[in-house]
């Protein structure tokens, strides 16, 4: 938001204290003239309106990427936005050519039953009957991957597997995907399956309205009992910023009317449905609790009460790494008795595993679903999940640190640099505060600051930077922007891809004063 006159100002204020005809010493007018010129490159851009716009929306890559040549110099900084991202979309449909976007699911289906309901009668002849069985009595796999074959159209090819107490069958699918206009697109999908024949199918997607659109999907499904017709249409609609309404209407195998609302926030996602259909008719509510921590903890409950009879669900899921999320759901209900449903989201592949564990209605299988799945886990929370982290960490900090020593040692060279030349300057100013009983930095530190009695093991990394913040001091007053302080003349990150924090000591009108501020946080002493 810098006016040009304050660039300008900014810019003889540098130019003055890094000028190389000011220092005599041969080492000292090197290093003036290295930092000179780097200021001058900066004002350079910053002074020309199309190349200020550039670097303002995109930083330093915005300036080295390829096809700028095109762009004419009259053109504005709207006109230059609209350009750069007509080349990103060049770019990414270019990347999007070599992407398939895999997605897939695996579910294996666990009964535990014997667990609980067992029958002692039943058990006594037969051998190892003391350990009870469980058994996998389904399972199902599916994958998909998407071909962008131009920037409109889109293939999409799909295949499943089932089985289930020794029997089973699968299909696979192929489907061409068209985006129309800005508010649609179509789908046509033809399957396959060793269990039913061919499938035909038509999908379409359409905006109404800037907060309405409608999908309809009808099918055609060949069988040796003849082709199987169906329908499905929902509308939907915002009701405000956070709210959709959706009302579905499903004809042919179980038909069905379907009205749901879905309220989703920051905090907090909420859903009621009611449907009445052939052969289930119910009524739903859910509701999902979203912490606002690292670990996107979210705990859900839900109810679900129809012909089928009636269940209760409630469960939690948390991130365990960057790509990982681990659920796990507990399903009670009659005359469904009680289930452990555990499911792993990793990028874009779901492992889902059910396990039921009884038929009946027993608080210890209620007891033992809800506290076991805790108990492990929090300890392989804090003996695996935990120490795998914090190592994965440290590798990519100290890979982090490799790829950028030299950088980081060149701009280390730089703020030393920096810091001697400015020490005649620094001079003048605090004589010039120290008359008027102004703005004095006593002493000021930037980089790691450990305080947590948690972290004492952790290693305090921080350097001295009292003189460019003096350096900085104009009508005793400091002010810093919200960006980051490794930026700043004379600093440079002591601990690349760790919190930073600047502390500073400073004196005004006689009295000390310290404050703590945040790396990217704005700063301006002295407080009202």
């Amino acid at each position: 938001q810098a006016s040009q006159e304050e660039l300008k100002a900014a810019y003889r204020r540098l130019c003055m204290l890094y000028h190389p005809d000011k220092h005599r010493d041969p080492e000292l007018k090197t290093q003036a003239e290295r930092l000179f010129n780097l200021v001058h490159q900066a004002y350079e851009v910053l002074s020309d309106p199309q190349t200020r716009a550039i670097y303002d929306i995109y930083g330093r890559r915005g300036l080295e990427m390829e096809g700028w040549e095109v762009v004419e110099r009259k053109r504005t900084p709207a006109e230059i936005r609209e350009e750069f991202e007509r080349l990103q979309r060049e770019r990414e449909e270019r990347r999007l050519q070599q992407r398939t976007n895999p997605k897939g699911t695996i579910s294996v289906g666990i009964d535990a039953t014997d667990l609980f309901d067992r029958y002692d009668e039943e058990y006594e002849d037969v051998p190892g009957s003391s350990f009870p069985q469980i058994e996998i009595n389904k399972m199902h796999i599916s994958q998909s991957i998407e071909a962008p074959l131009t920037a409109t159209d889109t293939a999409i090819l799909s295949g499943n597997l089932s089985t289930q107490n020794g029997n089973g069958g699968g299909s696979i699918n192929l489907a061409l995907r068209r985006v129309t206009s800005a508010k649609g697109w179509g789908e046509l999908e033809f399957g396959a399956g060793d269990l039913q024949g061919p499938l035909f199918g038509l999908k379409i997607f359409r905006n109404l309205t800037p907060r309405c659109f409608i999908t309809t999907n009808c099918a055609l499904q060949f069988s040796s009992r003849g082709i199987r017709p169906g329908l499905t249409t929902v509308l939907a609609r915002n009701l405000d910023k956070n709210t959709m309404g959706y009302l579905q209407w499903r004809w042919g195998i179980q038909s069905a009317m379907n009205t749901s609302i879905v309220r989703d926030t920051k905090t907090s996602h909420f859903t009621v449905a009611l449907q009445l259909g052939i052969p289930h008719s119910f009524m739903m509510v859910s509701y999902q609790h979203k912490f606002q921590d690292e670990d996107q903890t979210r705990v859900k409950g839900s109810l679900k009460a129809g012909f089928f009879g009636t269940i209760v669900e409630y469960g939690a899921e948390r991130k365990i790494s960057r790509h990982s999320i681990l659920g796990a759901t507990i399903s009670v209900g009659v005359p469904q008795g009680v289930s452990l449903k555990i499911k792993l989201n990793r990028a874009s592949q779901t492992y889902f595993f059910p396990v039921h564990l009884t038929d009946q209605l027993l608080p210890s299988a209620v007891f033992y679903a809800t506290v076991g799945p805790l108990v492990i886990y929090f300890a392989m929370h804090r003996l695996i999940i935990k120490p795998y982290l914090r190592a994965q960490k440290e590798r990519e900090l100290e890979k982090q640190r490799e790829s950028t020593a030299s950088d980081i040692l060149q701009k280390k060279q730089e703020a030393e640099a920096a810091v001697r030349l400015m020490q005649e300057s620094v001079r003048r100013i605090i004589e010039a505060e120290e008359a008027r009983m102004g703005l004095i930095v006593v002493n000021a530190w930037y980089g790691k600051f450990v305080n947590d009695n948690s972290r004492k093991n952790e290693k305090v990394k921080v350097i001295d930077v009292t003189v460019p913040l003096q350096c900085l001091v104009k009508d005793s007053k400091l002010i810093l922007t919200e960006s980051s302080k490794a930026g700043l003349p004379g600093f440079y990150d002591p601990c690349v891809g760790e919190e930073k924090s600047l502390k500073v000591l400073y004196q005004f009108r006689g009295v000390l004063h310290q404050v703590m501020s945040a790396d990217n946080e704005a700063l301006r002493i002295p407080k009202q």
